[in-house]
C-alpha cells in the first residue's frame, strides 16, 4: 500500500516574510497533507523535526520556544513529551492520527541541540537518550489512550553511518521503538552501491530485530533547472546514467528490489512534487528539486520515470509460510498480475465492509483488469487455487480516474 510522509516543523515563523504569511510544514498545513493522503486512502507517516527549520546531519537546532530551556534536559524532555502528545492527540480528535511517527529527521548528531552545539559536531550521550526515550513514551501513551496502533521509527542518514549510529542508539537505551528509518541518496552517499545499502539493512534487520525502511531517497532525471533556485542534487550513479526519466525509474526500482529482498519494509521518495513555483524559499525562488520530482518542467507528470515505480505497486505477504506469492497492480490501466502463486490463484476483491465485489480465477503473470465500476480502498485477496496456503489479504487504493 502506498504511504505519504509529512515533514512538521514545531514553529517556521522565519517563512511569514517570504510568501506573504503563508507558513509551510508547520501544523495547519500538516493537517491539509494528511487530510489529503487519507483521501486517497494512504498510510501516513509523520516526520517530527523537531526544530523551527530544516534538520538533517548538518543541523538539529533546537526550536526557539525551548532555547532558555535547552541545556536543562529533565525540562526539555517534558516540553518535547507534551508536545509530540498533544500534537498526536490535537490530530486524533480530527480523525488525522498518522499510522507511523519518526522523533527527528536525519538525527546523526541528536537532536535539539543549542545554537553553540549545532555549530559544532555533537553526539551528546546520555542526553539523547533521555529526549528520544521522551518522544517515544508519548507516542506510546497516544497509542494506550487511543487505542490505536502507531509505528514509532528513528531515523539516520547513511546506510554506512547507520551501523554504528544504531549500535549508541541501543548502547544507551534507546530501544523502545519499531522501524529504523534510513535516507540514502547517491549523490550524498556515494560510493556506497544499492547491493551495500541492502546489506546495510539486512545486518540492523538481523542484529537489532527492528523493522528497516528507506525513509529518504531521490534521483534526478535531468541536470536542468526551470527557476532560479539552485539545485540541490546534480550527481548520478555511473549504471544510472545520463540522467533521464528512465534512469530514475531504474534507481528506484533496483533499490526497491534491493530492499524487499534484504527484508527491509519499504522506500519513500523525497520529493516526487517539489515542482518549480513562484513560492521562495530561503535561498531563492523556486523548487531546489524540480530536477528530481516525478514531474516535467511543466508539471506534467512523467509515466515513465517515478510514476512508472509506482504504478509497479509491489505488495507481498509478511509471513514466510507465503513470502513468495506477490502481485503487482497499475494504477493506470487497473491491471493486477500475479507474480508467484503456483499454477493459478483466485483473486477476490470486497469493499472494507466485507462485501465481495469481485472473485476470478487468474493464472501465472495473467492479467487481470480490474473493472472501472471498482474504486476507491478495497481489500485484495489472494488464494491459491491448490489450497497450499489460506488466503491473505491486502488493502489498495483502486484508482477511478482510468
Amino acid at each position: 500500500m502506498q504511504s505519504g510522509a509529512s515533514r512538521l516543523w514545531h514553529n517556521p515563523v522565519w517563512y511569514k516574510s517570504l510568501n506573504k504569511g503563508n507558513l509551510y510544514s508547520d501544523l495547519k498545513d500538516v493537517k491539509k497533507s494528511i487530510k489529503r493522503a487519507k483521501q486517497q486512502g494512504m498510510r501516513v507517516l509523520l516526520d517530527f523535526h523537531l526544530s523551527d527549520n530544516w534538520a538533517d546531519p548538518s543541523k538539529q537546532l533546537v526550536p526557539a520556544a525551548w532555547a532558555p530551556i535547552v541545556n536543562n534536559t529533565s525540562v526539555l524532555k517534558d516540553s518535547l513529551y507534551n508536545y509530540v502528545y498533544n500534537t498526536l492527540m490535537g490530530l486524533e480528535a480530527e480523525d488525522l492520527l498518522p499510522e507511523m511517527v519518526q522523533i527527528g529527521n536525519e538525527t546523526n548528531r541528536g537532536i535539539l541541540l543549542s545554537e553553540e552545539d549545532n555549530a559544532k559536531w555533537t553526539l551528546e550521550w546520555p542526553r539523547n537518550a533521555i529526549l528520544f526515550n521522551a518522544g517515544l513514551k508519548a507516542v506510546q501513551d497516544v497509542e494506550t489512550h487511543t487505542q490505536k496502533e502507531i509505528i514509532t521509527a528513528v531515523h539516520l542518514a547513511d546506510p554506512k553511518e547507520s551501523l554504528w549510529l544504531a549500535a549508541d542508539f541501543f548502547k544507551n537505551g534507546i530501544t523502545d521503538f519499531d522501524v529504523i528509518g534510513l535516507s540514502y541518496y547517491w549523490a550524498w552517499h556515494k560510493p556506497l552501491t544499492i547491493a551495500e545499502a541492502g546489506n546495510a539493512i539486512k545486518t540492523l534487520k538481523q542484529k537489532y530485530g527492528k523493522e528497516v525502511m528507506i525513509f529518504e531517497t531521490g534521483y534526478i532525471w535531468t541536470t536542468a533547472s526551470n527557476d532560479q533556485a539552485g539545485n540541490i542534487i546534480s550527481e548520478v550513479h555511473p549504471n544510472y546514467a545520463p540522467a533521464s526519466p528512465d534512469a530514475q525509474y531504474r534507481w528506484l526500482h533496483d533499490l526497491t528490489q534491493t530492499v524487499m529482498s534484504s527484508g527491509g519494509l519499504g522506500v519513500l521518495y523525497w520529493e516526487p512534487a517539489w515542482v518549480s513555483t513562484g513560492c521562495n524559499t530561503q535561498w531563492g525562488k523556486g523548487s531546489h528539486q524540480e530536477h528530481a520530482t516525478f514531474f516535467d518542467f511543466n508539471s506534467n507528470a512523467m509515466p515513465m520515470a517515478g510514476f512508472r515505480w509506482l504504478r509497479e505497486g509491489l505488495t507481498s505477504s509478511t509471513k514466510d509460510e507465503v513470502e513468495a506469492h506477490q502481485f503487482s497492480y497499475d494504477s493506470i490501466t487497473g491491471a493486477l498480475r500475479l507474480l508467484c502463486c503456483g499454477e493459478a490463484a483466485i483473486i477476490s476483491i470486497s469493499a472494507t465492509d466485507g462485501k465481495l465485489l469481485i472473485s476470478r480465477s487468474v493464472k501465472m503473470e495473467e492479467e487481470f483488469v480490474i473493472p472501472k465500476e471498482i474504486h476507491g480502498l478495497v481489500v485484495v485477496t489472494i488464494q491459491d487455487v491448490s489450497q497450499q496456503f489460506t488466503g491473505k489479504s491486502k488493502t489498495l487504493w483502486i484508482n477511478e480516474h482510468r
